[in-house]
């Protein structure tokens, strides 16, 4: 049974550090953290019993753990900041700003236009919702007024 706690934690933990990395809108859903943990912790266990290898086992384990996971608004929000918005906002800005951005209703109503699956960053309508993103924040900071840093005064 001991065994059992262990690996369930581990799954949680694995899920928990992922969410905290890609997901932190999502870190806190204790109840989806637990139902994916557990439903992982099944199918390595399943996998196991019917001979797969440990690696193998933890390979469809996590596939189920990260399930509808793989793309990231927060992540696409950072890239989009990182990249467009190198001089007006140094690291590590854009972590702290893509959760507040991920609130905003005219950000969401972007990311509301496409049909986001765990493929979608390898899609073409990815570079569309780039592009959108930028625009999207442009407008925003345009519009807040937003002062630019320069970064050399920034020592």
């Amino acid at each position: 049974m001991e065994t059992t706690k262990k690996e369930l934690s581990y799954f949680r933990l694995k899920l928990e550090n992922y969410l905290s990395e890609y997901f932190p809108e999502m870190q806190n859903d204790k109840p989806f953290i637990t139902a994916r943990a557990d439903e992982a912790l099944t199918t390595y266990c399943d996998a196991v019993a019917q001979g797969f290898s440990h690696p193998e086992a933890e390979s469809m384990a996590s596939e189920v753990l990260y399930r509808g996971l793989h793309f990231s608004k927060y992540d696409t929000l950072v890239s989009v900041l990182e990249n467009e918005f190198e001089k007006e906002l140094p690291s590590p800005l854009p972590e702290r700003l893509s959760p507040i951005l991920l609130k905003n209703k005219a950000v969401q109503s972007v990311f509301d236009k496409y049909e986001l699956s765990d493929d979608f960053g390898a899609s073409t309508e990815y570079e569309k919702l780039y592009t959108e993103l930028t625009g999207t924040i442009v407008l925003l900071i345009e519009v807040n007024g937003l002062p630019t840093v320069d970064s050399e005064n920034l020592a």
